[in-house]
C-alpha cells in the first residue's frame, strides 16, 4: 500500500485507547507497519484495533526493554514513536494523594521517558536506514500544560513536564536525525474525557453528561470538541517525512479554545 508512511515502522504506546487508536489506523491506512503497545488488548475501548499488540507497561524498565527487543528482532528498526499512553487524575493537590501524584508521574512522565531511551537505538537505525535521514518521537502534552482546567493539579503539572522533555530531547537528539514534538489536545472525545465530565467530579459538578458536553462545544471558537480523528491527523503528518523541518515544538490542538481572552467555567 502506498501512503504517506508507506515502509515505515511505528510503536504506538496506549495504542488501544481513544487517540492511540485512531492513531494505529490512521498509521495503518497510510502503509506503516504498526505495534500499538498497551495494556490489554481492548484497551479503554472494546474489540480489537489496528496494528499488532503488544502488551506493555510504560512504567516498567523491564517491559519497556523487551517491547523494544521484540521490534528491533522482527523489523530491524523503528521509524516513528508515538507516547500516547496517558491519565488523568481529577484533585487539587490537597486532595491529591502522594500515591496518585507518583502514580499519574509514573505513567505521564515516565511513560514517555521509558520509551523514547529504550527506542533510541531503534530509530538510529531508522534515521540511518529511511531516504530523508529522519526519524520521528511524537510525545504527547495538553494545552493543561499551559493553562489549567479546575481541579487537575497533578495531571497539569505531568503534562508541564512532558512539555519540557520533549524540548531537550529534541535538542539532544536532533544531530541523530531525530525528530521530536509534543501534540497538545485541548478538549477531545475520548473515554477519559467522558469520565471527566461523566460524574459529580471536579468536570461537570453533576451535570448531565450530554449537557455539559454541548456546553463545552458552545465555548470553542470552532464550536465543537476534537475527534481522535483529529489528532491522528496531525500525528500522522508529524511522523511523515513531510514535517523534516519540523521539531522542538508543542502543536496546540484545541480549536482555538486557548486563543480565547477567557473561557468559562462550569
Amino acid at each position: 500500500m502506498n501512503g504517506r508512511l508507506s515502509g515505515k515502522i511505528a510503536l504506538v504506546t496506549g495504542g488501544r485507547g481513544g487517540i492511540g487508536r485512531a492513531i494505529c489506523d490512521r498509521f495503518q491506512r497510510e502503509g506503516a507497519t504498526v505495534y500499538a503497545a498497551d495494556l490489554s488488548e481492548g484497551g479503554s475501548l472494546s474489540g480489537a484495533g489496528a496494528g499488532r499488540f503488544l502488551r506493555l507497561d510504560v512504567t516498567s524498565e523491564d517491559e519497556t526493554r523487551a517491547a523494544m527487543d521484540r521490534v528491533m528482532g522482527e523489523e530491524g528498526r523503528l521509524d516513528v514513536l508515538v507516547n500516547a499512553a496517558g491519565i488523568e487524575i481529577e484533585h487539587t493537590i490537597e486532595h491529591t494523594s502522594l500515591a496518585d501524584w507518583n502514580r499519574i508521574f509514573a505513567i505521564n512522565v515516565t511513560g514517555t521517558f521509558l520509551p523514547s531511551k529504550y527506542a533510541l537505538p531503534l530509530l538510529r537505525r531508522g534515521a540511518a536506514a529511511g531516504g530523508n535521514g529522519q526519524a520521528s518521537i511524537i510525545n504527547f502534552g495538553s494545552y493543561d500544560g499551559f493553562i489549567a482546567d479546575p481541579g487537575l493539579a497533578a495531571y497539569c503539572a505531568s503534562k508541564g513536564a512532558v512539555h519540557a522533555l520533549t524540548r531537550a530531547m529534541a535538542c539532544d537528539h536532533g544531530s541523530e536525525g531525530i525528530r521530536v514534538n509534543a501534540i497538545c489536545p485541548g478538549y477531545v472525545d475520548t473515554p477519559m474525557l467522558r469520565s471527566f465530565f461523566g460524574g459529580a467530579g471536579s468536570g461537570a459538578g453533576g451535570g448531565a453528561l450530554d449537557t455539559v458536553l454541548d456546553q463545552v462545544k458552545a465555548i470553542h471558537p470552532t464550536r465543537t470538541c476534537g475527534t481522535p480523528e483529529d489528532i491522528a491527523n496531525l500525528v500522522n503528518w508529524l511522523a511523515s517525512d513531510e514535517a523534516r523541518y519540523a521539531s522542538g515544538q508543542l502543536w496546540v490542538l484545541d480549536g482555538g479554545l486557548s486563543a480565547q481572552v477567557q473561557q468559562m467555567r462550569f
